[in-house]
């Protein structure tokens, strides 16, 4: 990652912002709505945590149990899991679920239960991924080491040829990389940089922190499970059956907004300054999927409608189907993108065909 971090333009001579902005406040005001969670939020919560937990507490206490519903439980474990990360975990971090500051810190602290920390969440996804998103070098949503190539400036290697086959078996190993590794590498290396979010807190702490959170999640998800009687080979493959498919919805959620063929990666000129302004660069960065669907806004968070979401990622999700009007009026005014798949499907075709193009060998793709 660079540690030079570029510099947007200031100077807004289409005034997209202001006018957009202008829209959004009077929306609330004229309805006289909050734009943090209500009681939708609320309710969504609730049923994604019965998800989440409900099954984990039938396989702890059913004293005999198929392995074949013990596989299913797991599963939907999984879809819990993911579910509370994109609407419960993502609002609370930005400090968009409630309006009272504590409730958010409790929400965004649902993240220990999904295996990943609170500070490094808000390092990679709220400082770099939010202010320098698609940026090569800055964004690390960007980077997948070797084993992906998600931009042309990353180095091409032979077996990227059939990265738009493998990366979907790859994609499913995103939570469960949380829980053991990703996030002391991520801590270590954030500490060294000196990067934070909001009140900085001590070395000592964020590493304390660390270390129990991770003690007390093997402990739930592993340790009492075989206390009780659960084989370990099972509870090491509900584990791993779990995080499987939390991840892999999440790294489709989160590949289908910016890793597609519409998107660009822009680049800061010799003197580490950006063409437009931040706002603008969002546009031209982020794509919105799906954005009619009812299923699809519900379960992932309104992350679907990810333009809105990284414009405003303090109004809770809730409202992003509102207020997409007015970014889409805001961005025709001025002559500005408005990356847009109608659904789910043509989304996922053209991020994997994206894949495909960005595997070719750079010659040939030129």
């Amino acid at each position: 990652m660079n540690n030079n971090a570029p510099t947007f333009a200031k100077q807004d001579d289409l005034k997209f912002f202001r006018t957009l902005n202008s829209k959004v406040n009077n929306y609330f005001k004229e309805n006289n709505i909050q734009k943090t969670g209500n009681w939708k939020l609320y309710l969504k919560t609730a049923i994604l945590f019965t998800v989440f937990l409900a099954p984990y507490f039938l396989i702890i206490t059913m004293e005999t149990m198929p392995f074949w519903l013990f596989s299913l439980l797991s599963i939907v474990i999984g879809i819990g899991m993911a579910g509370i990360g994109m609407n419960v975990m993502h609002d609370g971090n930005h400090g968009s679920y409630s309006n009272k500051n504590w409730i958010n810190k409790f929400m965004g602290g649902t993240i220990y239960i999904l295996a990943g920390n609170v500070y490094n969440w808000q390092v990679q996804h709220n400082v770099l991924h939010h202010t320098y998103t698609n940026i090569p070098g800055h964004d690390e949503d960007l980077d997948a080491g070797r084993v992906i190539r998600f931009t042309k400036e990353a180095k091409w290697l032979s077996f990227h040829k059939f990265q738009h086959y493998y990366s979907i078996f790859l994609y499913g190993l995103l939570t469960f990389n949380w829980s053991l590794t990703t996030d002391f590498k991520q801590m270590s290396l954030y500490l060294k940089r000196k990067l934070s979010y909001g009140e900085p807190k001590s070395t000592k702490f964020l590493w304390t922190t660390l270390v129990i959170t991770k003690i007390i999640y093997f402990a739930v998800w592993i340790v009492i499970p075989m206390v009780l009687g659960i084989s370990w080979w099972q509870v090491l493959f509900g584990f791993f059956i779990m995080h499987y498919t939390a991840g892999l919805i999440l790294s489709i959620v989160f590949q289908l907004a910016h890793i597609t063929e519409d998107t660009t990666n822009p680049h800061p000129n010799n003197e580490g300054e950006m063409e437009h302004t931040w706002a603008i660069h969002q546009l031209f960065t982020t794509v919105n999927f799906a954005p009619k669907s009812f299923i699809v806004n519900w379960y992932t968070g309104g992350l679907n409608h990810q333009i809105e979401h990284h414009l405003f990622p303090h109004i809770s999700h809730i409202h992003y189907g509102k207020i997409a009007k007015f970014v889409k009026e805001a961005a025709q005014e001025a002559n500005l993108p408005y990356y847009e798949y109608k659904s789910m499907r043509t989304a996922v075709i053209a991020h994997f065909k994206h894949l495909k193009e960005l595997g070719m060998k750079p010659e040939l793709s030129a």
